[in-house]
């Protein structure tokens, strides 16, 4: 019973996960206490997003294990959340077509709580999300989350194209929350140093691997070695992951293929194939190229 009453609200155990089978993350392991706001840090690309959405089920891991107050989890997202998660993503998930009021109490919040947290919001609670800017739909999301008093808040890039001062008040809510309510949180940030201003411990990611640990108060004094040594440039983002997976495998049957081909055309007498080795990146560009052309038509 003492170890259960010890054990850290979230703990992974050589945590390992991806996309297609490939590892972005490599057997990492974090914990997170109860009150405690912890901060992963990391460039682009270092899998801070996917371990994230790895621990709220979203996304399977790999290998490893992820465990609530001591006890392993394989549930998907939809019953973590039922059962003491709060998240915030950084695409806000906020319903477009619905008053701020509708938004609240559709995620299961409390429209009084999250009054208290964000009084902005009260004037605003007759309008549709999508007319709400882009620091109230933040402020919509994060309070429906934290009105529901969750165990856990895991949130995804807060600060995201908002102004400082809006910043501020978004983590200063993760921060009382934690102080006076006890809730553990996990937010993925890439302003390190305001992160580390309102949290108590930071992990630094890059790689898919966990570089350094180290409490908040300290990560600031030697914030620029570590932006320096750490944070400068982007990591190998996760779709280079998958791309280069993609284009090993292909490559690997095309080789197969070109034996077979060799082995045919030597018992025939004639010639199976012309392509050669050369050629597979004009055929891999092409095809990079059209998807490009595709993500720009979808995005405009």
């Amino acid at each position: 019973m003492t170890a259960l009453v010890n054990a850290p609200l979230l703990e992974t155990r050589l945590l390992k996960a991806g996309y297609l089978g490939r590892e972005v993350v490599q057997a990492i392991n974090i914990h997170v206490e109860r009150g405690e706001v912890v901060c992963l840090l990391g460039p682009n690309g270092a899998g801070k997003t996917t371990t994230l959405l790895t621990v709220a089920g979203e996304l399977e891991p790999v290998d490893g294990i992820v465990l609530f107050s001591n006890v392993p989890t394989f549930t998907p997202m939809y019953q973590r959340v039922r059962h003491g998660i709060g998240l915030v993503t950084e695409d806000r998930l906020v319903f477009t077509k619905m008053s701020a009021r509708d938004n609240l109490r559709i995620g299961g919040g409390d429209v009084d709580r999250a009054l208290e947290l964000f009084p902005e919001l009260e004037p605003r609670l007759s309008v549709r999300g999508g007319m709400l800017s882009g620091g109230e739909q933040q402020m919509l999301a994060l309070a429906r989350a934290l009105s529901r008093d969750p165990d856990l808040l895991l949130a995804d890039e807060l600060s995201l194209g908002l102004a400082p001062k809006i910043v501020d008040r978004l983590l200063g809510a993760v921060r009382t929350a934690a102080d006076v309510h006890g809730t553990g949180a996990l937010i993925v940030e890439q302003h390190a140093r305001k992160a580390l201003k309102y949290s108590d411990r930071m992990y630094l990611m890059a790689r898919g691997k966990i570089l350094l640990e180290l409490p908040s108060a300290e990560a600031l004094e030697r914030l620029d070695e570590i932006e320096d040594a750490y944070l400068a440039g982007t990591s190998e983002t996760e779709e280079d992951h998958i791309e280069r997976k993609r284009r090993f495998d292909k490559r690997k049957a095309w080789r197969r293929q070109r034996v077979r081909e060799r082995e045919l055309a030597r018992l025939s007498g004639r010639i199976i194939s012309t392509r050669r080795p050369e050629d597979d990146d004009y055929y891999f560009d092409a095809e990079q190229q059209r998807r490009e052309w595709a993500q720009q038509i979808r995005r405009s």
